[in-house]
């Protein structure tokens, strides 16, 4: 293997290429990225970035070696596997080694005539920002990790800030005890929740400016947010032959076919239940594209992939990492602290054999989670983290 192409421009095609070298590959890397910046982290786009305290500067991560070749605004428009080569604007790119990093874009759910706001790239933090800039009032259509930041930050600016979703924000991913702590904090800082069991509608033009829920209850505010998950990138691969399901479906070594591999928001896999998954966050995103990278070079000699299940969130006060599976039922045990003290280290379902560790405001790093985590028995079946 002589030349293997990356396609996207994230912080999993950051890693891999970095995997890749690290491996001792010494041959050709090019880099397809449909994005105006080099890889950059997501992390700060709905903190420091939409709060105006970040720049481009602060957000592209290390730069790519000079051995690289990186093709920005070049976007994959189709793969043609019999004869190892992507398509794109500027000309089919030959490959003996794939790896795909295409990501996942925010989903809609507006109108075609509606200029939705979203957050998904540095692009959006931008346009946020500036709409942000203007606005009194901020009204967030989703309460899972993105949504519930950029309330936090909107609310810091001193905005009056609305969160709407279908459940109970964040209970879906950090469980009853913990989602309903941060949102008794968010609360306190002035943050209110509606609660619609039908979803919403987007009302106006070409800025939505209201919302409309299912029992006909209309909620305006000056700025909307769509905050609802996300969607992977795989239209480009129509026709290749590879498998898409939700997402490019993968191996237990994070593998395609023969000579393409997958890793990150695109990648999707099936559980012990036979069910499909994804894990979009940036742990998994940097976990999966080593091990992507390493089955691309050693084959079935690399490692099973296991997912680490890690994921944290910074909002109103609160750093909360999380290690397990999602949505933890019942009241935790307390292995150190309280909520109510303001700083707790919890575990699901007992402290013996813990399914699911949350830190909130704990100095727990994330590498002593996950050994707490390593302790407990394998579990029957696997579920996804969210």
């Amino acid at each position: 293997m002589r030349d293997v192409v990356v396609v996207g421009g994230s912080i999993a095609a950051l890693t891999a290429v970095e995997t890749l070298r690290m491996e001792e590959f010494d041959g050709r890397i090019t880099v397809l990225s449909d994005e105006d910046l080099p890889p950059y982290t997501r992390v700060p786009l709905s903190k420091g970035v939409l709060a105006g305290r970040e720049s481009a500067d602060d957000v592209v991560l290390a730069p790519l070696s000079d051995e690289v070749d990186l093709h920005l605004r070049t976007p994959a428009t189709g793969l043609d596997t019999a004869n190892r080569t992507v398509l794109t604007p500027a000309g089919p790119v030959g490959y003996d080694g794939l790896i795909i990093a295409t990501g996942a874009r925010a989903r809609r759910i507006g109108t075609v005539n509606q200029a939705e706001r979203v957050l998904r790239t540095y692009d959006d933090g931008l346009r946020l920002r500036d709409h942000l800039d203007r606005a009194a009032s901020v009204l967030v259509v989703g309460g899972g990790f993105l949504g519930m930041e950029v309330a936090s930050t909107a609310r810091a600016l001193g905005r009056d800030v609305t969160v709407v979703d279908l459940a109970p924000p964040l209970d879906r991913l950090l469980g009853t005890a913990v989602g309903g702590h941060v949102r008794t904090v968010a609360a306190q800082a002035g943050v209110r929740f509606v609660l619609t069991h039908g979803g919403v509608r987007l009302l106006g033009t070409p800025f939505p400016t209201a919302v409309e829920t299912a029992d006909g209850q209309r909620l305006e505010a000056d700025l909307i947010v769509s905050a609802v998950g996300d969607v992977p990138n795989v239209e480009w691969l129509a026709g290749s032959g590879l498998p898409v399901a939700g997402g490019v479906l993968v191996d237990e070594r994070c593998r395609v076919s023969p000579h393409v591999v997958a890793a990150g928001d695109v990648a999707v896999f099936a559980t012990g239940d036979g069910a499909l998954a994804r894990i979009p966050n940036w742990t998994n995103a940097v976990e999966q594209a080593r091990a992507a990278a390493k089955t691309l070079l050693h084959g079935d000699d690399a490692p099973v992939y296991t997912p680490s299940r890690y994921a944290w969130t910074e909002q109103f006060g609160l750093d909360v990492k999380m290690v397990g599976s999602a949505d933890p039922q019942g009241e935790p045990a307390v292995l150190d602290g309280s909520l109510d003290a303001g700083s707790a280290l919890l575990a699901w379902p007992d402290a013996g054999a813990p399914r699911t560790v949350v830190a909130v405001n704990h100095p727990t790093p994330p590498a002593k989670l996950k050994r707490l985590l390593a302790k407990a028995p394998a579990p029957t079946t696997t579920g996804a983290a969210a």
